[in-house]
């Protein structure tokens, strides 16, 4: 079921909030200090484009770096990605089908945030990273 819900997921959505993530990582890649947003922003698109089966969790060791970081993500990156899935979480609410899609969307909005001290992990393992 996760399989199929992935496949209709990439076509409806996750290709696009993908290549934001990409895009995002791209940029954040070419500006040397900012490097890990832009390791952290190509970790999000994997999960954006099959986000069925697989989970976020808080990383125990992240620390006062990691909240500094994420307050610079979420002024410079975090806002714009947050609303892409806001925008595309209502648009997919709208039809019955689409409201699973929807959930996801909304279930990616911390994350797209805050991504500096999470990790991805599957479902069946959310406590294995703690």
């Amino acid at each position: 079921m996760k399989t199929i819900l992935n496949v209709i997921w990439l076509v409806l959505s996750g290709f696009w909030l993908a290549l934001g993530y990409v895009l995002a990582g791209i940029i954040c890649c070419v500006l040397i200090i900012t490097i890990p947003f832009g390791i952290a922003s190509f970790r999000i698109a994997g999960y954006a484009l099959w986000p069925f089966g697989r989970t976020t969790v808080e990383r125990r060791d992240a620390g006062a770096g990691s909240m500094i970081g994420n307050v610079i993500w979420i002024i410079f990156a975090g806002w714009w990605l947050a609303l892409g899935h806001i925008v595309t979480g209502i648009a997919l609410c709208v039809t019955i089908i689409g409201i699973p899609f929807g959930i996801a969307n909304f279930k990616m909005i911390p994350i797209s945030l805050m991504p500096l001290g999470r990790d991805i992990v599957p479902t069946d393992q959310p406590f294995a990273t703690r």
